[in-house]
């Protein structure tokens, strides 16, 4: 076996153990830019975009920004946990779900991630389709849609089969490249129409406004939860709490809605120059700059998508991974690959976008509750590390029959109140007011920790700590 083998066999193995401080590859700047590679792709563009069909340009940075860093910072408050154990939270949530509900969740919660890498692929192709046309090459897009959709996921693929450390210097290069290639897109759409003529769109859209601006918000929040299951997975390679943190953070809180931002600015200026709105880099570019710089966007969609599929691939192999640790690495890859390039052919989740997001972000969002309350308030920074790898006389998170009843229950509760009183992503229904104060996703999240702290505060807190009486708890 090559030494590039056996690196990649430690990198995915220290995955479903813990990783001692002086393994760790990876400093501030590498976690950052790593995380900012898995952030930017092509969906943040088609999100700016829908945001700024129904909102005002103010309104639109106001929600873009706000909710996805607030929410950011406080889902990512456990990577301090990631990091001081050297573990991922999917490992963390053994504690939480059980071991066999981890098994089952981590599955579940990947098969729904993949869906984005789909929509991921869909956009490569789109974008690479209309980059063609703009040069006067017209493609057949029944044939090269998928052709090169799935080319997109094979890419990704060979990226996450090189493991960690490849990711990392790729990301040093590409990552500080898409920066610089953001922020002269913006720079050129100010260039191509005057900003107050962008600050003067209003949005064509009848009904209540503060239901609008939370519809939206809805997306944003469901954008920034999308995150949560995957972003505790990196910081564990980072070499200190404050760096995996806020290299986690920054990535997501802020370089991600950059990104949305810049295709919400993008659409708005359309609208000015064309009279309609458009999610597809490569022919905002063009058309709004000329097909020169439709080659900016031939770098940044190339690029940024087939790192996110690389990115993305490795990280949710992971958290299957920490559900079934016995399946090899290199199997789950590939398993993904075809998972992945099926789900791109199909295209059921690029026509259904919004109602994927939501529905993901009501899984999600449970757990982002429970864990940030688990970590804080319930087991108060405190893990049985010999517990949670199922170490011989060490079955505390075993529960019952390898189920956490009560986050279980907790997880059930909060996504089926939010669908049926809440709101329905399926029908588009605000069904109670509360969603115009925290959105269906934010609820969810809400829900889930509350009802695990008020557990907590019962009989029940006893069935949650049993751990407490295992005498090597860290």
């Amino acid at each position: 076996m090559s030494a590039n083998s056996d690196y990649i066999t430690q990198e995915t193995i220290t995955g479903t153990v813990p990783m001692l401080k002086k393994d760790r590859q990876y400093s501030f700047i590498d976690l950052f830019l790593s995380t900012s590679g898995f952030a930017i792709a092509t969906w943040c563009y088609t999100q700016g975009a829908y945001v700024a069909e129904f909102l005002t340009f103010k309104q639109m940075l106001v929600n873009i920004f706000c909710f996805n860093i607030t929410w950011i910072l406080i889902e990512c408050i456990p990577v301090f946990f990631a990091v001081r154990y050297g573990i991922d939270l999917w490992i963390w949530l053994r504690s939480v779900l059980g071991i066999k509900g981890v098994a089952i969740f981590a599955t579940v919660i990947s098969l729904a991630n993949f869906g984005w890498y789909a929509v991921d692929a869909q956009l490569f192709a789109s974008s690479m389709i209309n980059l063609f046309a703009n040069f006067g090459v017209e493609l057949n897009t029944e044939i090269w849609k998928p052709v090169l959709g799935v080319l997109c996921v094979i890419l990704g693929t060979l990226i996450a089969l090189g493991g960690p450390n490849v990711i990392k210097w790729t990301s040093r290069i590409l990552v500080t490249a898409l920066l610089i290639v953001g922020v002269v897109i913006v720079v050129l759409c100010f260039t191509a129409v005057p900003i107050s003529d962008i600050a003067a769109v209003k949005p064509n859209i009848e009904g209540n406004k503060l239901a609008n601006f939370m519809l939206s918000a809805e997306g944003n929040v469901a954008f920034a939860f999308s995150w949560s299951t995957q972003a505790l997975v990196m910081p564990r390679l980072c070499k200190s709490e404050s760096k995996g943190y806020w290299g986690t953070s920054l990535a997501y809180g802020f370089v991600a809605p950059f990104f949305v931002a810049a295709g919400g600015v993008m659409a708005l200026a359309m609208f000015v120059r064309c009279g309609y709105y458009e999610s597809d880099p490569t022919t905002m570019l063009a058309t709004l700059c000329g097909p020169g710089f439709a080659l900016l966007s031939l770098l940044m969609v190339a690029f940024a998508n087939i790192g996110t599929q690389g990115m993305g691939s490795y990280v949710n192999c992971m958290i299957v991974k920490s559900g079934l640790p016995k399946i090899s690495y290199k199997v789950l890859v590939f398993i993904a690959m075809i998972y992945v390039s099926l789900l791109t052919v199909w295209g059921w989740v690029m026509d259904n976008f919004g109602t994927f997001v939501s529905l993901a972000a009501y899984i999600q969002g449970p757990i982002i509750g429970m864990t940030v309350v688990d970590y804080l308030v319930v087991k108060k920074r405190k893990l049985s590390l010999k517990s949670v790898y199922y170490m011989k006389g060490h079955d505390a998170y075993k529960f019952t029959k390898g189920f956490n009843l009560v986050g279980l229950a907790c997880l059930v509760i909060s996504f089926a109140s939010c669908m049926l009183f809440i709101y329905n992503p399926l029908q588009g229904e605000i069904k109670s007011p509360i969603f115009l104060i925290l959105t269906g996703s934010g609820y969810t999240a809400v829900c889930g920790g509350l009802l695990y702290w008020l557990a907590s505060l019962t009989p029940l807190k006893k069935y949650m700590l049993r751990d407490r009486d295992d005498i090597d708890i860290i």
